[in-house]
């Protein structure tokens, strides 16, 4: 590991809206397909990626956890990976 950190993409999930079509999807699930896409989309082995970071609204009930942690595992990478989930309200 080294001292730098880069970001080589981002994305977003579709937008929703309470009870729509997305209802039945936990977040986790919704962000795994989110984290496959960038990663065949980079092309990189899924054993370089170390960290997840995920913006997540309304962290409640089954939400109330680390998202990004679990939707990195979900999406196949590797156990050694980290996840942080931030929750600024609206503006995550």
């Amino acid at each position: 590991m080294n001292d730098y950190a880069y970001i080589y993409d981002t994305a977003r999930s579709a937008f929703g809206t309470l009870g729509g079509g997305l209802s039945s999807l936990r977040p986790d699930d919704l962000l795994a397909h989110v984290i496959r896409e960038l990663v065949n989309r980079n092309g990189f082995d899924l054993n370089q990626y170390e960290d997840v970071i995920a913006g997540n609204t309304n962290q409640a009930g089954e939400d109330c956890r680390n998202v990004a942690r679990f939707a990195g595992l979900l999406a196949g990478l590797p156990i050694s990976s980290g996840g942080i989930t931030v929750n600024r309200l609206c503006g995550s």
